[in-house]
């Protein structure tokens, strides 16, 4: 196959595994930056160009879209997917776990449980919200981030106050969220790839910190994945279409919370940890992925012609004259 991976750069450890991994199982790959794409939109062609020529024709797209490059980034992966050309994942699943809030509506329309979460945008309500989420110490979020990045702890009332307050005066959508005290600072990642968990590890944040984040020091074990938290996880991925993820959950006295899905996961944390081939097991997938793409288009194109030809053969009914 031709497979073409959307990176910022091909050197970053998650694309450039995944790029080993295609090409140890044959596969020829290119990586490029989505910015360098530009599109075309026309009636009934869309069409995009890189380098001043036509982009050659691909079997399979693989996003890596970094938050900082979403909305153009999102518009090149639709443009695929116009194009008829298959890719993992959709513009639109990686857009609604890219919005926290959109993300924890839909969980919750499935019945999937998170920490208790709260969206205002009126001073007045901040009392409310905070008793809403069962109040201090609670966790106050940016709606688009990743990594970690926009997310801060708030340890009395007035802590909120002034972040949200802050936060609203700079044009910012945030959420307020329970802080789950049990999870003591740990959270569990699982990537999910098609309909099952490849891979988890339990994450512990480093001492003074509440991120559990790699790159923000935490510390990361291997873990086989309790049932309840592995069918948590490939609830959480397909309620937001998508077909790879990795499902951050909390571990409650209630059973898993999910915290956050990444359309995006880095594979350095996890495969170190592990020890699990995940970039092989993505473009195992992906092959996969492509065939049934290309099974379900031949049976429907086969009964389309079986249509056609069950029109033109069929006997023009004769016009017999009624007796008057």
């Amino acid at each position: 196959m031709r497979i073409l991976v959307l990176s910022r750069s091909a050197s970053l450890y998650s694309t450039a595994r995944v790029v080993l991994a295609a090409r140890a199982r044959g596969h020829e790959v290119t990586v490029v930056d989505p910015l360098d794409f530009r599109l075309v939109v026309s009636r009934g062609r869309p069409s995009m160009y890189l380098g001043g020529q036509p982009i050659a024709n691909s079997d399979l797209v693989i996003p890596r879209i970094g938050a900082s490059i979403t909305n153009y980034g999102l518009a090149v992966v639709r443009q695929f997917d116009l194009m008829g050309i298959p890719v993992l994942n959709s513009a639109v699943s990686i857009a609604r776990s890219r919005d926290k809030l959109r993300a924890m509506q839909l969980l919750t329309k499935k019945n999937i449980d998170v920490p208790t979460t709260v969206c205002a945008r009126n001073p007045d309500s901040i009392d409310l919200a905070l008793s809403l989420v069962g109040g201090v110490p609670a966790i106050v979020k940016l709606q688009q981030g990743a990594q970690g990045i926009g997310t801060m702890i708030a340890e009395t009332p007035q802590a909120v106050t002034s972040l949200l307050e802050t936060l609203w005066a700079m044009g910012q959508d945030i959420i307020l969220q329970e802080y789950i005290k049990e999870a003591k600072g740990r959270d569990v990642r699982a990537i999910v790839v098609g309909r099952r968990v490849v891979a988890a590890m339990i994450r512990q944040a480093k001492k003074g910190e509440f991120r559990s984040n790699l790159h923000r020091g935490g510390l990361a074990l291997a873990i086989t994945l309790d049932k309840t938290y592995a069918k948590a996880a490939i609830a959480a991925t397909r309620v937001m279409g998508l077909e790879i993820a990795g499902v951050d959950m909390l571990q409650s006295r209630k059973g898993p919370k999910i915290l956050e899905i990444n359309s995006s996961p880095g594979l350095e944390g996890i495969e170190r940890a592990s020890g699990v081939d995940v970039a092989g097991a993505i473009i195992a997938y992906g092959e996969r992925f492509v065939l049934r793409r290309r099974t379900r288009k031949a049976k429907r194109d086969m009964m389309i012609e079986d249509e056609r030809r069950s029109t033109r053969l069929r006997p023009v009914e004769s016009q017999v004259a009624r007796p008057a």
